[in-house]
């Protein structure tokens, strides 16, 4: 094998290995509240506050007599086309968020995207003040006002900075469309009497995103799922990435900000991003053992006497450009979002992003043809591969002639071997003499790395591989392993699973290295070193590659066996 394919496939395996290891983020655990100058934040009113209630605005739909302090803890239903969503009066929160067009293999049920909820942490709930302080613990007043609608208050007394007693009403209002997978949530603190404003060391009130969401994922198992935060400004995302048990906070600007995994997300964008604070907090601590928490908390900036009436609009469904798109045109989608880019959060190859869409392009087209992922994935593969064809084919006559040289290279080194100047002279001149240009194989080698960097990216992330067939009863879900028996034991490193893919990618492997070998003269440590990299590399890959979604796998399978034929035919032209 030409040195230069060692050092190509060396390369390929370090960056791929490096993406395996994007791994999960979460939540900061509560912490008693403070106010700015004052030692008592806010206390439950122990009495119902009827000018706090003639405050709340009438569009609100919620103004109720009736005092919250009696009411018991009790859950609320709403549904849609789209969505099954559980309410609790406890804080106004939600408790569980279904996702009805989408199944989680594991449990055969609705994919959850309000996981790890506990008495402490629920999926939006409010803290007074910043996002180190405990989420709200109080029953509110509830009030469903239609199918798609739900609404829950709260009075409240706060110290304000002279000493004195303020009151206001901290209401949530939850309002859903049937076929959409955006909510919107508008948050109010409605002025009482002598409120003087709700300042907690810059923050009025914190928000945050679910502890977690489905599927189920355990970084420890899930090699191929993720968890990460996004945050976009207008023109620029960042995206972090946490270990476990870990807090990172993000102080710039921000439209948005998303808790994503590889096939859903949960988006968080306020109408009016200048009322925010720029400190977004993410958190991947969690008090559930052997769980781990994925969470952002937001907080608002303080509220003078006036109050607020903040507006959230929520995703909360598939990571996919197709459902994401539609809100940057008012037109598309019913809340009338015009540009918000939700679509910047689905993960791209960077740099190589313009490569992806036009391959992206190129899969749905020929899907549209023959209607199944699986076919499509061998058709663009084959068709990438033979319009490669003469870069490959120029990089296999630079092996035969690097091979060649084997012998004159081995005597130069001995000869020169005290002195490495000459030797690179002689080697220069002995390059020259044969028209072999070092950088020949290197070159076609860095463009078809560029096409495995963006198809990698694309073919492992592609939401339209979730749960799509290829061959009912072995590979049955291109974005998992394939599966054909399910042993009651675990293998070292593989787990129970028995998987056929992963075998025959690395026999292709095997395959290929050695027809690269034809006529290889290379001898000593050298030899060595080229048999370990074409033994060894394929071993390794196939534990690391095991439980890689197979649609990933098939790719790589049939690029294989395809150049494996090229090769073949490239050896005959050259004996010939």
């Amino acid at each position: 094998m030409e040195k230069n394919t060692a050092w190509a496939i060396g390369l390929s395996s370090v960056v791929l290995i490096g993406f395996f290891f994007l791994q999960t983020y979460f939540m900061p655990k509560p912490q008693p509240v403070t106010q700015k100058n004052e030692t008592t934040a806010v206390e439950a009113a122990a009495e119902n506050s009827e000018s706090i209630e003639k405050n709340i605005p009438e569009k609100i739909g919620i103004v109720n007599s009736q005092n919250s302090d009696s009411l018991a803890e009790e859950n609320f239903t709403l549904e849609t086309n789209k969505v099954k969503v559980t309410f609790t009066n406890r804080g106004g929160d939600i408790i569980s968020y279904e996702l009805k067009d989408h199944i989680d293999s594991d449990t055969n049920g609705f994919i959850q995207m309000a996981d790890n909820i506990t008495d402490s942490n629920r999926a939006f709930a409010i803290s007074i003040g910043g996002a180190e302080n405990s989420i709200v613990n109080d029953i509110f007043v509830s009030k469903k006002i239609d199918d798609n609608k739900i609404g829950f208050f709260k009075n409240y007394v706060v110290n304000n900075p002279d000493g004195s007693k303020g009151e206001f009403t901290l209401v949530k209002t939850y309002t859903f469309n049937p076929n959409d997978y955006v909510f919107k949530l508008d948050v109010t603190v409605a002025p009482g009497e002598n409120f003087q404003g709700l300042d907690l060391n810059g923050s009025s009130y914190s928000l945050r995103t679910s502890p977690q969401m489905g599927p189920f994922y355990n970084p420890k198992v899930n090699r191929y799922e993720n968890r990460q935060f996004i945050s976009y400004n207008g023109k620029n995302k960042k995206r972090i990435i946490l270990g476990t048990n870990q807090t990172k906070s993000y102080e710039k600007e921000w439209n948005w900000v998303s808790m994503a995994g590889k096939y859903f997300e949960v988006l968080l964008c306020p109408s009016d991003s200048s009322s925010m604070n720029s400190k977004v907090t993410y958190s991947s601590k969690t008090e559930l053992k052997d769980k781990t928490d994925a969470q952002a908390i937001v907080s608002r900036k303080s509220v003078d006497a006036n109050g607020s009436n903040d507006t959230y609009y929520v995703y909360v469904g598939p990571r996919n450009e197709k459902d994401l798109r539609i809100y940057n045109v008012p037109e598309n989608n019913v809340w009338k979002l015009d540009g918000v880019r939700f679509d910047n959060s689905i993960q791209t190859s960077g740099f190589l992003s313009w490569l992806e869409i036009v391959l992206k392009f190129l899969l749905e087209m020929i899907n549209k043809l023959v209607h199944n992922w699986g076919v499509s994935i061998i058709i663009v593969t084959a068709i990438l591969k033979f319009a490669m064809f003469p870069i490959t084919a120029k990089t296999a006559k630079s092996t035969v002639k690097m091979q060649a040289l084997q012998p004159k290279m081995q005597a130069l080194q001995e000869k020169y071997r005290d002195n490495p100047q000459k030797l690179n002279e002689q080697t220069m001149k002995l390059y020259k003499e044969i028209g072999y240009n070092p950088l020949s194989g290197c070159l076609p080698m860095l463009f078809q790395f560029v096409i495995l960097f963006a198809m990698y990216n694309l073919f492992n992330n592609y939401f339209e591989f979730r749960g799509a067939s290829f061959i009912p009863g072995w590979i049955s879900d291109l974005s998992a392993g394939d599966h054909v028996a399910t042993l009651k034991f675990n293998l070292p490193f593989l787990g129970n699973q028995i998987r056929i893919l992963p075998v025959i990618y690395v026999i292709s492997q095997l395959l290929f290295g050695k027809i690269t070998q034809n006529g290889g003269t290379t001898a000593g440590q050298s030899a060595m070193q080229m048999k370990m990299m074409m033994y060894g590399m394929p071993i390794l890959f196939f534990f690391l590659f095991y439980n890689a979604p197979s649609g990933l796998l098939l790719y790589w399978t049939v690029s294989n066996l395809i150049q494996l034929g090229q090769q073949l035919y490239i050896n005959a032209k050259i004996k010939k």
